[in-house]
């Protein structure tokens, strides 16, 4: 299995002034330790991602403190962008990385992302897919090759979908339990073996992630950060306008609410937060259900020098399940 790292970050939690130094130096870590990749994601105009607005400048970033490890868009909102632009960019930034990079599609959900598009998000799913093939052919009159996947919460028709069209999956589990991320697995490999493309296909998994070697000081470090995380994420579903309340009361109901999530990922094997014995158990158990990467979000708001450290652990359970 391979692991990698998978940045996301919530720009509303306080951060120093110098908010990539986490990006770069985790990249660099990444790049000496024989991590697979570093991906980073595209959001626009909400603080939850909001430091990320375009993967191939970030990209570009990554690619010039590394020298080996792949630098990967997850992901490219591709309805919001004209097919040539994506393919220019990209080639770019493939050249520059001396062929290093990769791509997730994502047809985009959130609404208020098409600003940049308005007339975008009616047929997105049906675009998103249609960039697959305009891209292989742009990309073949170059003679160069980009791998590319399509990014799900979850949905089995984009699993589906990523088989037919020959492309890896990059999902979550914010909306699926490894159950329902089993079953979908299997009908990707399915449609990829239908649909004649060579190989098996590829399954990358984001998981958020801090390894450390006590599980008293891991969870004192993760509890509060995680919890504002997924305050931040649930946030995207209320409207701009909604009420703000001066008593905290709206806060302390939000904390509840996301309470169910948070036991998830800190006690229920939904991510790799947890002792290096802990995390290599739960990447096992990912990869026995047909996972192929794990893509580590390590910037979900724990301090960027904590962070950095839980990297060490990670490395370890990087050499444990790679063997």
């Amino acid at each position: 299995m391979d692991i990698s790292l998978f940045y996301f970050a919530d720009e509303s939690v306080p951060c120093s002034a110098d908010r990539y130094h986490l990006l770069l130096e985790g990249a660099r870590f990444a790049d000496a330790h024989g991590f697979s990749a570093v991906w980073t994601p595209e959001r626009h105009f909400h603080p939850f991602g909001g430091n990320y607005p375009n993967p191939a400048v970030t990209g570009a970033a990554v690619a010039a403190v590394t020298d080996r490890v792949a630098v990967r868009a997850g992901s490219v909102v591709a309805p919001l962008h004209k097919v040539e632009q994506i393919a220019e960019d990209w080639w770019l930034l493939d050249s520059l990385s001396l062929g290093r990079t990769g791509i997730s599609l994502a047809s985009g959900w959130n609404r208020g992302d098409f600003v940049l598009n308005p007339h975008g998000y009616e047929d997105r799913v049906r675009d998103t897919h249609e960039h697959v093939g305009t891209l292989r052919r742009m990309w073949g009159e170059r003679q160069t090759d980009i791998p590319l996947w399509l990014s799900t919460g979850g949905s089995p028709e984009t699993f589906a979908a990523a088989g037919r069209l020959g492309v890896g999956v990059l999902t979550h589990l914010a909306f699926q339990s490894p159950e329902d991320l089993a079953a979908r697995i299997k009908v990707y490999r399915k449609a990829f073996a239908d649909g004649g493309s060579p190989g098996a296909g590829h399954v990358t998994l984001m998981l958020h992630t801090y390894v450390g070697h006590d599980a008293a000081q891991i969870e004192n470090v993760a509890r509060l950060p995680l919890e504002d995380y997924l305050m931040s994420a649930m946030n995207l579903m209320r409207p701009k306008d909604a009420a703000q309340d001066s008593d905290g009361r709206q806060d302390r109901r939000a904390r509840l609410a996301v309470q169910p999530a948070y036991e998830k990922y800190l006690r229920g094997g939904h991510s790799l937060i947890g002792t290096v014995e802990q995390a290599s158990s739960v990447a096992r158990e990912f990869g026995t259900l047909g996972v192929d990467e794990i893509a580590c979000l390590i910037d979900f708001g724990i301090p960027p020098k904590a962070a950095m450290d839980g990297l060490a652990g990670l490395d370890l359970v990087r050499a444990e399940v790679a063997a």
